[in-house]
């Protein structure tokens, strides 16, 4: 009896070492095993083509922004700066700021990103809504790491608000293009342009959300994130789950902590999330919406499986949100972005839902730009090197 009591005591001790060897294997692997001068690398080649890239060129040498790899690449770039503890910004980040500063300068006189004057302008006017937005944004992120709001901002965020629509079933938002891209250019994407104003307003130092003159425009803004809540993607609600982190009061406690819980609940079995599950709108439900997170409008089939640009997107906000980094959602989340880095390259792959296309091509990486830039930002934020 002694004897095999004894040799269960062994045996469980065994276990425990083994166990223990694991954690510390898997501890080892969260704080050192991506590799962030890959990906500055990945994204400085890429902003530097997208700056030169002959279908980016608009009005007076500028260049316009996008969303898939200009915008993310303007909050990531710096957080890569951090992590890899670089006291001056990247050729590409100053050169990004500079651009838009720009554009902002010569707000009255420079052309909008697109201009369809004889189709009776629409394009343009949404050219307007989009661009204010995110020159605002990437302007008062670049001061929030200052910690001065400059002059250029303010002028942005005039540009900003004089284009808020005040009228009309989208009052409270800005016109946004709409391409038939999601997730950034498509029916609902105007909500998440809002979301990015919103976000915009919190990030700006020196407490500009609690100025005078911005609180009428806030109030139209506040409205309609809450009014068109119901209808949005997941993903564009993630983007207001991320804005509220930075403007306290933007969402209601019950609701901020039912979101978090909805983001969870899509996390797949390894660990990842898809965009093919969060982009689906609720605007008009039916089979054809149903349909289109199958099949994409070229016919092919939608890739369902975890990628970059969702899981860098949800763990990233989860922890902005607050969600403890112990959690075991968050640390699978974490431990996804740490296995699927590109070993050689540095990038987080994900793909386009709305068309096939080759991933060898600039084009084709556009989605791995953002992809990249969030999972960036998901593991500076755990503080992973």
């Amino acid at each position: 009896m002694r004897a095999a009591i004894h040799g269960i005591c062994w045996l469980l001790a065994c276990l425990l070492v083994v166990v223990a060897s694991g954690c510390s294997h898997s501890q080892a692997k969260t704080i050192s095993s991506w590799n962030p001068e890959a990906a500055a690398a990945y994204l400085d080649q890429r902003e530097d083509w997208w700056m030169g890239w002959q279908g980016a060129a608009r009005d007076r040498g500028t260049f316009c922004v996008s969303c898939h790899t200009a915008l993310p690449y303007a909050f990531s770039r710096p957080a890569l700066d951090h992590v890899l503890h670089k006291e001056a910004p990247a050729a590409g980040e100053r050169r990004l700021v500079d651009d838009v500063i720009a554009r902002v300068r010569q707000w009255k006189q420079i052309g909008p990103y697109y201009d369809n004057r004889g189709k009776g302008g629409s394009e343009a006017v949404r050219s307007r809504g989009t661009e204010a937005v995110l020159n605002a944004l990437i302007l008062a992120n670049d001061d929030a790491g200052q910690g001065r709001i400059s002059e250029d901002t303010r002028a942005a965020f005039e540009n900003m608000w004089a284009l808020q629509m005040t009228s009309g079933d989208e009052k409270g938002a800005w016109s946004w293009l709409q391409f038939g891209m999601e997730p950034w250019e498509a029916r609902d994407s105007q909500y998440y342009g809002a979301a990015l104003a919103a976000l915009a307003v919190g990030t700006a130092p020196e407490n500009y959300r609690a100025s005078p003159e911005i609180q009428d425009n806030l109030k139209l803004l506040d409205d309609y994130l809450n009014r068109e809540y119901p209808t949005q993607s997941l993903s564009n609600r993630m983007v207001l789950l991320w804005a509220s982190t930075k403007l306290p009061g933007l969402l209601e406690a019950a609701r901020r902590a039912s979101l978090m819980d909805e983001i969870v609940s899509e996390q797949r079995r390894d660990g990842g999330w898809s965009m093919a599950s969060l982009g689906q709108t609720w605007r008009g439900a039916g089979l054809r919406a149903y349909v289109r997170t199958w099949i994409r409008s070229d016919g092919t089939l939608a890739d369902r499986n975890s990628d970059g640009l969702a899981t860098g997107l949800a763990v990233f906000v989860l922890q902005q949100a607050g969600m403890p980094r112990d959690t075991p959602q968050l640390q699978r989340g974490l431990s996804w972005l740490l296995e699927n880095q590109n070993a050689t390259q540095g990038f987080w792959q994900a793909t386009s839902p709305n068309l096939k296309r080759d991933p060898s091509s600039n084009i084709g990486r556009f989605m791995n730009d953002a992809a990249t830039s969030f999972a960036v930002l998901a593991l500076a934020d755990a503080g992973q090197r």
